[in-house]
């Protein structure tokens, strides 16, 4: 039976900021204050939470923000005009383009329009392909999150076995590259998905399994050995006991005393993808200071 420890995502990430003034301050001193342009499109209401969310914390630590909100209606060249714009914009070092988009918006077009170096979400080709050589410019937000959590709290992964359940190419391909780099994590990695025959033979086996499926509370206790870490990707609305409650992919009443430690949801991965965010805006401010 194990004193179950919880990995606050809000800890973490306040440690995050703290180590973030002097970096911050020292971009100011030379006139240099790192933007964010955010492109929200449609009124999908968790996306306009999440940009907010995002939002509020650049302004928090003095940076620069700017929202722009499109109607659902508007066309895909609209978008990418928009995007052409901000990327010749010097006082923004980052874009963020809110997914999911409208249906007849191509995602990948628009991904693909963005300037690599202001892409701080991670997701153009450019800086995908950097990553899996092993030469990341921008990660991430969520994987480069769940790294700097297992960090801070003295979770090690060298030799250790890792299994990343979920292929995403948002979390779980990048955290499983990530894991195996020999400079960061030097873990042993399963990437697991829906084509896994036999899931719990290597949950089982794993010393830290992160969940990033998103099924609403589907790993339990019987998934894990004792004393595994999980890291709980998942965020998924359903109703319990007539209200509308948010839960992780992990069952944590179930894992709760198997486990050594847990992130929670919410209040775990959550706010280490928004200070990534901002670690990743002023990672592009200092890209082009030098």
């Amino acid at each position: 039976m194990f004193d179950t420890k919880i990995l606050s995502g809000i800890e973490a990430s306040h440690a995050l900021y703290d180590s973030l003034h002097d970096r911050i301050h020292a971009l100011k001193e030379k006139g240099i204050t790192p933007g964010l342009a955010a492109i929200l499109i449609g009124e999908d209401p968790a996306s306009q939470i999440y940009v907010r969310n995002k939002t509020k914390r650049f302004d928090a630590l003095g940076l620069k923000s700017e929202l722009h909100r499109l109607e659902d209606s508007v066309s895909e060249q609209e978008v990418l005009d928009l995007i052409v714009k901000i990327n010749a914009d010097d006082s923004f070092h980052g874009i963020l383009v809110q997914l999911p988009l409208p249906k007849h918006i191509d995602s990948d077009k628009v991904i693909h329009a963005i300037d690599p170096k202001k892409d701080v979400d991670g997701f153009h080709p450019e800086n995908a392909g950097l990553l899996s050589i092993g030469r990341p410019r921008f990660v991430p937000c969520t994987p480069k999150g769940i790294m700097f959590m297992l960090k801070h709290f003295q979770v090690d992964l060298n030799g250790k076995h890792v299994v990343v359940v979920g292929r995403s190419n948002i979390v779980g391909r990048p955290v499983s590259v990530l894991s195996s780099l020999k400079s960061l994590g030097n873990a042993t990695v399963t990437l697991c998905h829906s084509g896994t025959s036999d899931l719990k033979h290597f949950t089982q086996q794993a010393d830290v399994v992160v969940a990033a499926m998103g099924s609403p509370e589907f790993l339990d206790a019987s998934f894990i050995k004792e004393g595994a870490c999980l890291v709980d990707v998942g965020i998924n609305r359903i109703e319990r006991d007539g209200k509308s409650v948010i839960v992780g992919d992990v069952n944590q009443s179930s894992v709760t005393g198997k486990a050594s430690a847990l992130t929670p949801v919410p209040k775990g991965v959550g706010p280490m993808t928004i200070a990534m965010l901002v670690e990743n805006t002023i990672l592009s401010a200092e890209f082009l200071l030098n």
